[in-house]
């Protein structure tokens, strides 16, 4: 799949043995979610994400919210843009939060044949990591290297650094 491709590419994760993680992180790792979408052009895309409910337990709103911005406050600025007939550009910053730092140690459990997925695009690297859970279900660790959707302080650390980088280049 070329989201696993992606968190490759990108160096998001690190593979991590089971045995090389404690009890606690074990417990505290972010299952890795992928939701299927049909696109109008026929193609199936896949979308993964990691599970951050879990960490609803022990961040506040405060490490997690990200500045939004009020939709009456959108709908003036466009008004005033149309009325001034302003040029407006948009953008899409594909992978933004794979591009930013983690602050923290996040594991996450990739289960199934999501683990597999991951263990083919590199096998040289990955299939040591790839071991079984008691079920005999594919199951592979990782260490968040990098922000990924889905969990709790992604949004806010991919802010900041847009913002340090656009203040930096003059904005």
């Amino acid at each position: 799949s070329s989201e696993m491709q992606q968190l490759h590419d990108m160096d998001v994760v690190e593979p991590k043995k089971a045995n090389m993680l404690t009890r606690e992180e074990r417990s505290k790792a972010l299952n890795y979610l992928m939701f299927l979408k049909h696109k109008r052009s026929g193609k199936i895309k896949g979308r993964g994400c990691a599970d951050g409910r879990k960490q609803r337990l022990y961040k506040t709103k405060e490490e997690m919210s990200a500045p939004t911005v009020a939709i009456e406050s959108l709908f003036l600025t466009c008004t005033i843009d149309a009325k001034e007939r302003r040029t407006v550009a948009t953008t899409d910053i594909p992978g933004a939060f794979m591009q930013t730092d983690i602050d923290e140690v996040i594991h996450v459990r990739l289960e199934g044949s999501l683990a597999t997925l991951l263990a083919k695009v590199n096998p040289q690297l990955y299939n040591k990591y790839l071991e079984q859970d008691r079920k005999g279900k594919p199951v592979m660790y990782v260490k968040l290297k990098k922000a990924l959707y889905g969990t709790l302080q992604a949004a806010m650390l991919f802010w900041k650094d847009l913002t340090k980088k656009l203040k930096r280049w003059g904005y």
